[in-house]
């Protein structure tokens, strides 16, 4: 399927499929969504990191649906940078963009230029292991379509970045939510820019407490998701 690079409303790039009509970002800025949807109100939330028996800072761990561009896992990185906040990050992704694409993405140098090797070395690193890019953030790369996940009370937060309802609906299905809700540990978030209707009743259907949002701009709602565990 053809790819091309065009510019959002924020100044900053994505990958747009013409055959699909579909953008791995919003065009109304693909840095302010990644920011609004996964960072305000996605690990912002998780303000404690938990700490073992020995007094370790655990790292929060995070899935992300969508590998893509790496504009979320950046962004993540320099959070966990700012905050000295731990994270072990896990993207899915099963048809990864290729690094000349990637590395035509500007946001290292939207955000901070000085990040730009850190982006790099995030795309040509290993996939199938943990890649230490910082003493604060692990990187796992998978390649692997999102019906083949299987992790079970692994994750504190999942960023579901999948592409839209309209061109891929059976990435929003019951089966998928149901996967994200096994995935996660208790009281584990999802957070995604969608909001729609049949996408809300499917994390219900999964057993997700489910919020409405504001959404990023140009989008008027988006959907938090919790795993809330009742207690007998």
């Amino acid at each position: 399927m053809k790819r091309e690079i065009i510019q959002t409303k924020d100044g900053s790039t994505t990958i747009h499929l013409p055959e699909w009509n579909e953008s791995y970002h919003s065009k109304h800025g693909a840095i302010q969504e990644a920011y609004h949807v996964f960072i305000k109100n996605g690990l912002s939330l998780l303000e404690v990191p938990a700490v073992s028996q020995t007094g370790e800072t655990k790292p929060i761990a995070i899935l992300e649906i969508g590998f893509g561009t790496g504009l979320n896992c950046l962004i993540s990185y320099l959070e966990a940078e700012k905050n000295k906040k731990p994270i072990d990050y896990v993207g899915v992704e099963a048809y990864p963009v290729t690094l000349d694409e990637a590395l035509q993405m500007n946001y290292a140098n939207e955000i901070d230029p000085t990040q730009a090797a850190v982006f790099s070395q995030m795309h040509k690193c290993h996939w199938e292991q943990e890649n230490a890019i910082s003493t604060n953030f692990k990187l796992t790369k998978r390649r692997q379509f999102f019906q083949e996940i299987k992790d079970e009370d692994a994750f504190d937060l999942i960023y579901f970045d999948a592409f839209g309802f309209r061109v891929q609906p059976e990435l929003w299905s019951d089966e998928i939510f149901a996967a994200m809700f096994r995935a996660l540990k208790s009281n584990g978030i999802l957070v995604t820019y969608a909001c729609r209707t049949s996408i809300k009743n499917a994390m219900l259907s999964a057993g997700f407490s489910v919020k409405k949002l504001p959404g990023a701009p140009g989008k008027r709602e988006m959907l938090l998701a919790i795993k809330a565990i009742q207690k007998n």
